[in-house]
């Protein structure tokens, strides 16, 4: 006998590719890949060791740049996750779907971001300079 799921094997990871467990993983990289039947790009985390990534949907995305500290997906390989399975609704049915949060437990570690560039000192043009009081600016 054959697990049908081992015949036609998923190219992205799922639910049931956990077998109840909560890995700590480490991404490596991402990708954007054409996913689903309308092959729109989507970005897709891969994890040191391991074949499959994840297709990343906005709750997720979201929670890798809480424990990242960046919405810049350059930032993220090194970054370590924790996976686990948990359900959720879409379309009035519920699916297993695969979450991520912080390693052990442990409050996300923010990276120091870099600090802005300065902003260039502009001297005004005193020609152009116009007389206007504060509470005639609309804000």
């Amino acid at each position: 006998m054959a697990n049908i799921n081992d015949v036609f094997p998923a190219k992205y990871l799922k639910a049931r590719d956990l077998q109840g467990k909560e890995p700590i993983v480490t991404i490596d990289r991402v990708e954007f890949e054409p996913v689903g039947r309308s092959r729109e790009l989507k970005p897709v985390v891969y994890f040191r060791g391991k074949e499959k990534g994840i297709v990343l949907n906005k709750t997720n995305a979201n929670k890798i740049i809480e424990i990242s500290g960046s919405a810049e997906t350059d930032a993220w390989p090194g970054t370590a996750l924790k996976l686990y399975t948990t359900e959720a609704d879409f379309g009035g049915e519920t699916y297993d779907v695969v979450r991520i949060k912080t390693p052990n437990g442990a409050r996300p570690t923010r990276r120091a971001l870099p600090p802005p560039p300065p902003k260039p000192v502009v001297e005004p043009d005193p020609d152009s300079v116009l007389d206007v009081e504060d509470d005639e600016i609309p804000f």
